[in-house]
């Protein structure tokens, strides 16, 4: 396989039926609950950015929904292309193993998730607004998109060393962005709390964790979730307004 034959995805495609799949120039419904102008600039410039063929978009979605249900080890090559409704060589046309899939799926999610919030983060807002608006759309994005936001956090053990720092590194990029805006708060006086990084640490697990037990159908929605880690975020850095 070359490089060529498949492009190098920076953008989480959506999880809606392999079948069916969603022109990847449409940045529409994962994010449109939230509505945040920073977060519809970001989706329009990812999406936009590749032309991924149909087969390689079936079976990142076929992928990450079987790692998800079934676990990375237990999930065999013909299971993802069943899913995906093609035939288990096809995988190889754009994935080099297994286990690179995992790996296109889950830089792929942390390169979208630190998109997302860089946008918001340098946002010309305070920093109550712009923490607030990062605990949001992650929140709501993770929410729309949790099948893959597992796979990111509870798969990811299965990747070689050098693909596991890959993703360690990313991850701790989208920590720098909250602890940043979180320092930026204690620097202007508008939250007080004593170390910004174990603040940054609880508001990114309260956000994230969505993707463990959000199913659709839950008593709140995406949006009404995304506006109750907002404030939890708010109260957690120890905003005065946080009341």
């Amino acid at each position: 396989m070359t490089d060529e034959a498949a492009p190098q995805p920076s953008a989480l495609l959506g999880l809606e039926d392999p079948a069916n799949p969603a022109d990847p120039a449409d940045p529409a419904d994962p994010a449109d609950p939230a509505d945040p102008e920073a977060t519809r600039a970001a989706l329009d410039r990812l999406f936009g950015r590749y032309q991924f063929p149909e087969g390689y978009r079936r079976i990142f979605r076929a992928a990450a929904a079987e790692f998800a249900e079934r676990g990375f080890h237990a999930t065999t090559t013909r299971d993802i292309a069943g899913r995906a409704g093609l035939s288990p060589a096809a995988m190889y046309v754009y994935f080099r193993s297994k286990e690179d899939l995992l790996h296109k799926i889950a830089t792929s999610a942390l390169d979208l998730t630190i998109d997302l919030a860089t946008a918001e983060a340098t946002r010309p807002a305070s920093p109550p607004d712009r923490l607030q608006a990062l605990a949001r759309v992650l929140t709501v994005w993770h929410t729309h998109n949790s099948q893959v936001a597992h796979v990111v956090l509870y798969q990811t053990g299965a990747l070689s060393p050098a693909h596991q720092d890959e993703v360690m590194a990313r991850q701790a990029q989208v920590g720098r962005i909250f602890r940043q805006v979180i320092a930026d708060g204690v620097a202007a006086g508008d939250f007080e709390t004593a170390d910004p990084g174990a603040t940054a640490t609880a508001i990114l697990s309260v956000c994230l964790d969505v993707a463990r037990w959000y199913r659709p159908g839950h008593r709140r929605t995406p949006q009404q979730l995304g506006d109750f880690h907002a404030d939890a975020a708010l109260r957690l850095a120890g905003a005065a307004r946080a009341t």
